[in-house]
């Protein structure tokens, strides 16, 4: 599997994430849920440059919705929560100033 098939996308806008990101240098992405470990360290590795200490994933139940009439599941899917070495960043968006 190759690392842009691994990574989603990366969960930004949450409060979790951001406090998460700020105080542990910690971020969270969607990976393909057959991914393991061992793979998104290194799809991480490969795609940002950085260095990762750990990984830790969880599956999350997809949501009941009302869709017209009837009702839906959304699918259900996988985070990963990445630890970065320390000094090691991925940045998202340039800052400015």
């Amino acid at each position: 599997m190759r690392a842009e098939e691994v990574i989603r996308r990366p969960i930004l806008l949450t409060e979790k994430a951001t406090r998460l990101r700020e105080e542990n240098n910690q971020v969270i992405f969607e990976v393909r849920r057959a991914a393991n470990k061992i793979q998104i360290k290194g799809a991480v590795e490969a795609l940002f440059g950085v260095g990762v200490v750990a990984v830790r994933t969880q599956l999350v139940r997809g949501k009941d919705r009302k869709m017209g009439r009837g009702r839906a599941r959304l699918p259900t899917w996988k985070k990963a929560l990445v630890t970065l070495k320390a000094g090691d960043a991925i940045r998202f968006f340039e800052e400015e100033g």
